[in-house]
């Protein structure tokens, strides 16, 4: 691969490359400072930093490479700075005008307003607490801090907003209607201030979004699809439902005055909830998955391992393990076999030279090991099968990317 494609980098340490690596170039990497060269030993996995002691920013968890920016996790901060004042002003004025009007569909909004101001705050928390550094029961960093609080984030969305919304719209059809017309034209208005707010905090998220999209090359459905930053994700995701949201609230509101039948606003409630559960449901299964342990992308995943076997002394990669431990920050384990006629002492060059150059072209790849074993014909079978499961993978995702 050319050095140009590290360039392509997404923001939160997950390039999206467009062309496949050009092994030649980077074949031969220059050997590594002695400040890079950890211990290694054959057969024994080791990170390309040493695991006697946590990376330093030098090393590679710094914020001054590209999957690290400070300044982008600025920029989010004040993305959901932006969405939390909205959100408490909108909360504030839907509680007011839907106590004045009793009307069921303003105070889901209400609710709705309350659980995303909430999240916003666990939003902030997660963004400064996963940039801690590594310590000693942490050794690979707080990164997945991101992913616990967006899974909070979505509890509180399900449960302080989706289902009070269903509970407003039950109680609602239970009670019947006394509305207050000249109340329901406050809430109305405060309906539509809430949708012009909401609206400005979409479209802060939509322009950063639109630039992680032109950095990295790709469309916006792509790249929300594809974008890694679950706290960007969770903010566009609940001013999306707000606004969408609001709209319910303003048709139910406005054929209950019409008709004068409170079904109209009760279905809005519903709706509102139902909304919420969705939403809460997709961000907790994200969070999840990260949570849990995911594997970065598979295009990432061809890339990595095609370079491991361009190198001339790798005969083999016998299996290739990746796991995203933040968004700037990813493991890579791998076990090689290399080509006969290396001594102990060059095998170890090998390794550090390999392990430099990975971290070179791959930034975000900040933890990387390599194990050095022999593969049986059992082992080269499921390594050709492996490969061909990946490039299977990643032709299917480009078709559907190309088709959005």
């Amino acid at each position: 691969m050319s050095r140009s494609t590290a360039h392509h980098s997404d923001r939160h340490g997950t390039p999206r490359t467009r062309r496949t690596p050009d092994p030649p170039e980077t074949a031969r990497a220059p050997a590594p400072p002695e400040a890079h060269q950890g211990p290694d030993r054959p057969g024994t996995p080791d990170g390309h930093q040493g695991t006697d002691r946590p990376c330093t920013p030098d090393e590679g968890q710094g914020t001054d490479r590209p999957g690290a920016s400070r300044g982008e996790d600025a920029r989010t901060a004040v993305t959901v700075f932006v969405a939390l004042g909205a959100n408490l002003l909108i909360a504030l004025a839907k509680a007011v005008g839907g106590v004045f009007s009793g009307s069921p569909a303003l105070l889901s909004e209400a609710a709705h307003s309350v659980a995303d101001s909430l999240n916003e705050v666990f939003l902030l928390a997660s963004l400064k607490r996963s940039k801690r550094a590594p310590d000693d029961q942490h050794p690979f960093g707080y990164g997945k801090e991101r992913y616990f609080w967006s899974l909070l984030a979505a509890v509180g969305i399900f449960v302080m907003g989706g289902c009070f919304s269903f509970f407003q719209g039950a109680e609602a059809l239970s009670s019947g209607s006394s509305e207050d017309h000249s109340g329901y034209l406050v809430g109305l208005a405060v309906l539509g201030v809430a949708l012009l707010a909401e609206g400005s905090s979409l479209v802060r998220a939509l322009v950063q979004v639109r630039g992680h999209a032109r950095d990295a090359g790709h469309g916006m459905v792509a790249e929300l699809r594809a974008g890694d930053d679950p706290t960007l994700r969770t903010v566009l995701a609940e001013d999306s439902t707000a606004c969408l949201g609001v709209v319910f609230a303003l048709l139910g509101m406005w054929l209950h005055m019409v008709t004068g039948e409170v079904a109209y606003e009760a279905t809005a409630s519903f709706l509102i909830g139902a909304l919420l559960v969705y939403v809460a449901y997709r961000l907790a299964k994200e969070s999840r998955g990260r949570l849990i342990g995911e594997a970065i992308d598979p295009a990432q995943r061809r890339e990595l391992r095609r370079f491991l076997e361009a190198q001339p002394e790798i005969d083999t990669v016998t299996s290739l393990l990746t796991m995203r431990l933040g968004n700037d920050s990813t493991l890579v384990a791998a076990r090689v076999d290399l080509a006969p006629g290396h001594d102990s002492e060059e095998v170890e060059e090998v390794l550090v030279r390999v392990k430099t150059a990975m971290a070179e072209i791959w930034p975000y790849a900040d933890q990387i090991f390599l194990d050095v074993t022999e593969a049986s014909a059992r082992d080269r079978a499921r390594a050709r099968a492996d490969r061909q499961a990946l490039d299977e993978r990643v032709a299917a995702v480009e078709q559907e990317d190309r088709g959005t």
